[in-house]
């Protein structure tokens, strides 16, 4: 990296930061006796804060964000030439790589068709359910409004957003919400919440179907799901439930919208995470790897069928979707998006994601055989969790406090990793692992190996 900052200037971008900065998901009165972390450099995995400390960021940027990781200067040069030939027009209006994306895009994604551009994965899964609505109110007399989501997944920060999180603390106190969305319990095999552990994914789904009948089918618009659970612990859905939730959204003519935000372009080994499953979704919403931090951009991609439906009535003025994102016309966004694509092909990192994901499942098995403490291991491709129990027999959650104790002994070795977050009372006890795709053999042993070190230091 560049040279360490003096201690002049950091004490003066710290003073200014705690002056002015309101950071996200942080408590500030904290940070009146504890100085904020300034992360100022990066390149390949690593990260360098303000004093010079290194870090192997096994989170991409902290919200599983940089696929491709740090420094790539063929992204900032696109960005940069795009910029300066054409920045920005309303997204009315076309653009050079708004066009070459969306067609590289749904190549990628067959049995889609159309991309809507916007700035953020809340933003893009607030399209789809303004996209159901609108279809209730054209085609279903505006009965069929309701939008089922699923527990313990998280679908964005907006108010509407907020009304399809199955995760209560990050809802809690910003309600009223948007009526008309409808929880469906998780398909978490290892919190099993049924009497038999027999075909559990099959029960999981069935239990969707039980919410969809209760609700009335012909009220039920679409379903909003993650492919696999993110935040919310690294859900990897069991066995039989993809295949039994296709089977009952087609039964009762119900919309799938699969939140992409987090598993999308590679993360989980395949372009997308509904793609290890065979669902055919109708809506599929992306935005942080899309472009891996380089700009902002999400999309919100969906069949002809869908477009089709706000375009067969010329005659009727509300009849398309009326519906614009400031920023959905900025440039930089695809055209950073276009060269993390070329940079995910060009280098395989979709094998590469397969192996080294394969590789840290392998590692941290072998260090659940030396600590109890680690109840299960679980994930697909480069996300992966770990969830801490305080027994093992009955899988009795790990103290919060301790769960916080491992991530901060990781970071004090210099390894930043995640954990699932306080919106899931009682069950804030799962290590959230995603590195970058470019992950080496060395930076996932480097991973493995100061998880096992924090294990051992907090538990004993």
């Amino acid at each position: 990296m560049e040279a360490v900052l003096s201690k002049n200037d950091i004490s003066d971008i710290v003073e200014s930061d705690r002056a002015h900065v309101w950071h996200h998901l942080v408590q500030h009165k904290a940070l009146e006796t504890t100085d904020p972390q300034i992360i100022i450099e990066g390149k390949g995995m690593r990260v360098w804060d303000a004093t010079g400390k290194e870090f192997l960021d096994a989170v991409s940027g902290g919200v599983w964000t940089v696929n491709v990781g740090y420094g790539r200067t063929s992204i900032a040069d696109a960005v940069r030439d795009q910029l300066v030939k054409m920045n920005y027009f309303a997204n009315s209006a076309g653009s050079i790589p708004g066009s070459r994306f969306a067609k590289k895009l749904v190549e990628k994604m067959p049995g889609l068709s159309r991309v809507f551009y916007s700035n953020s994965g809340s933003e893009a899964n607030e399209k789809v359910f303004k996209m159901v609505r609108q279809i209730s109110h054209r085609r279903h007399g505006g009965r069929k409004n309701k939008i089922l989501f699923r527990e313990r997944d998280y679908h964005g920060t907006t108010i509407t957003a907020l009304s399809a999180c199955g995760q209560p603390q990050r809802a809690a106190q910003y309600g009223p919400y948007t009526p008309g969305f409808v929880e469906v319990p998780h398909c978490l095999e290892y919190r099993n919440q049924f009497d038999s552990a027999e075909n559990y994914g099959e029960q999981a789904a069935n239990a969707i179907e039980e919410v969809i009948l209760r609700e009335g089918p012909d009220t039920i618009g679409a379903i909003c799901l993650e492919p696999i659970t993110a935040g919310g612990g690294v859900i990897v859905p069991p066995k039989g439930y993809w295949q039994r939730v296709q089977e009952i959204c087609d039964r009762h003519d119900i919309l799938i919208h699969i939140d992409e935000v987090v598993c999308g372009v590679g993360r989980t080994g395949k372009w997308f995470g509904y793609q290890q499953y065979g669902v055919r979704p109708d809506f599929v919403t992306m935005a942080k790897g899309v472009a891996s931090g380089y700009a902002a951009i999400s999309c919100t991609v969906t069949t002809e069928e869908i477009f089709n439906q706000f375009k067969d009535d010329v005659s009727d003025p509300l009849g398309f979707f009326r519906d614009i994102s400031t920023f959905g016309g900025c440039t930089s966004g695809p055209a950073a998006a276009l060269e993390n694509m070329r940079i995910i092909e060009d280098e395989q990192l979709l094998n590469n994601t397969a192996r080294m994901g394969e590789r840290l499942v392998d590692n941290l098995m072998a260090l659940q055989d030396r600590y109890p403490v680690m109840g299960e291991v679980r994930g697909k491709g480069l996300l992966v969790g770990v969830e801490l129990v305080a027994d093992r027999q009955t899988r009795e959650p790990a103290d919060e406090a301790k769960v916080q104790a491992v991530v901060a002994n990781c970071r004090q070795q210099g390894v930043i990793i995640g954990m699932t977050n306080k919106s899931l009372p009682g069950l804030n006890n799962t290590l959230c692992l995603a590195p970058a795709l470019i992950s080496t053999r060395d930076d996932i042993d480097e991973i493995s190996s100061a998880i096992g070190n924090a294990i051992a230091t907090v538990f004993g």
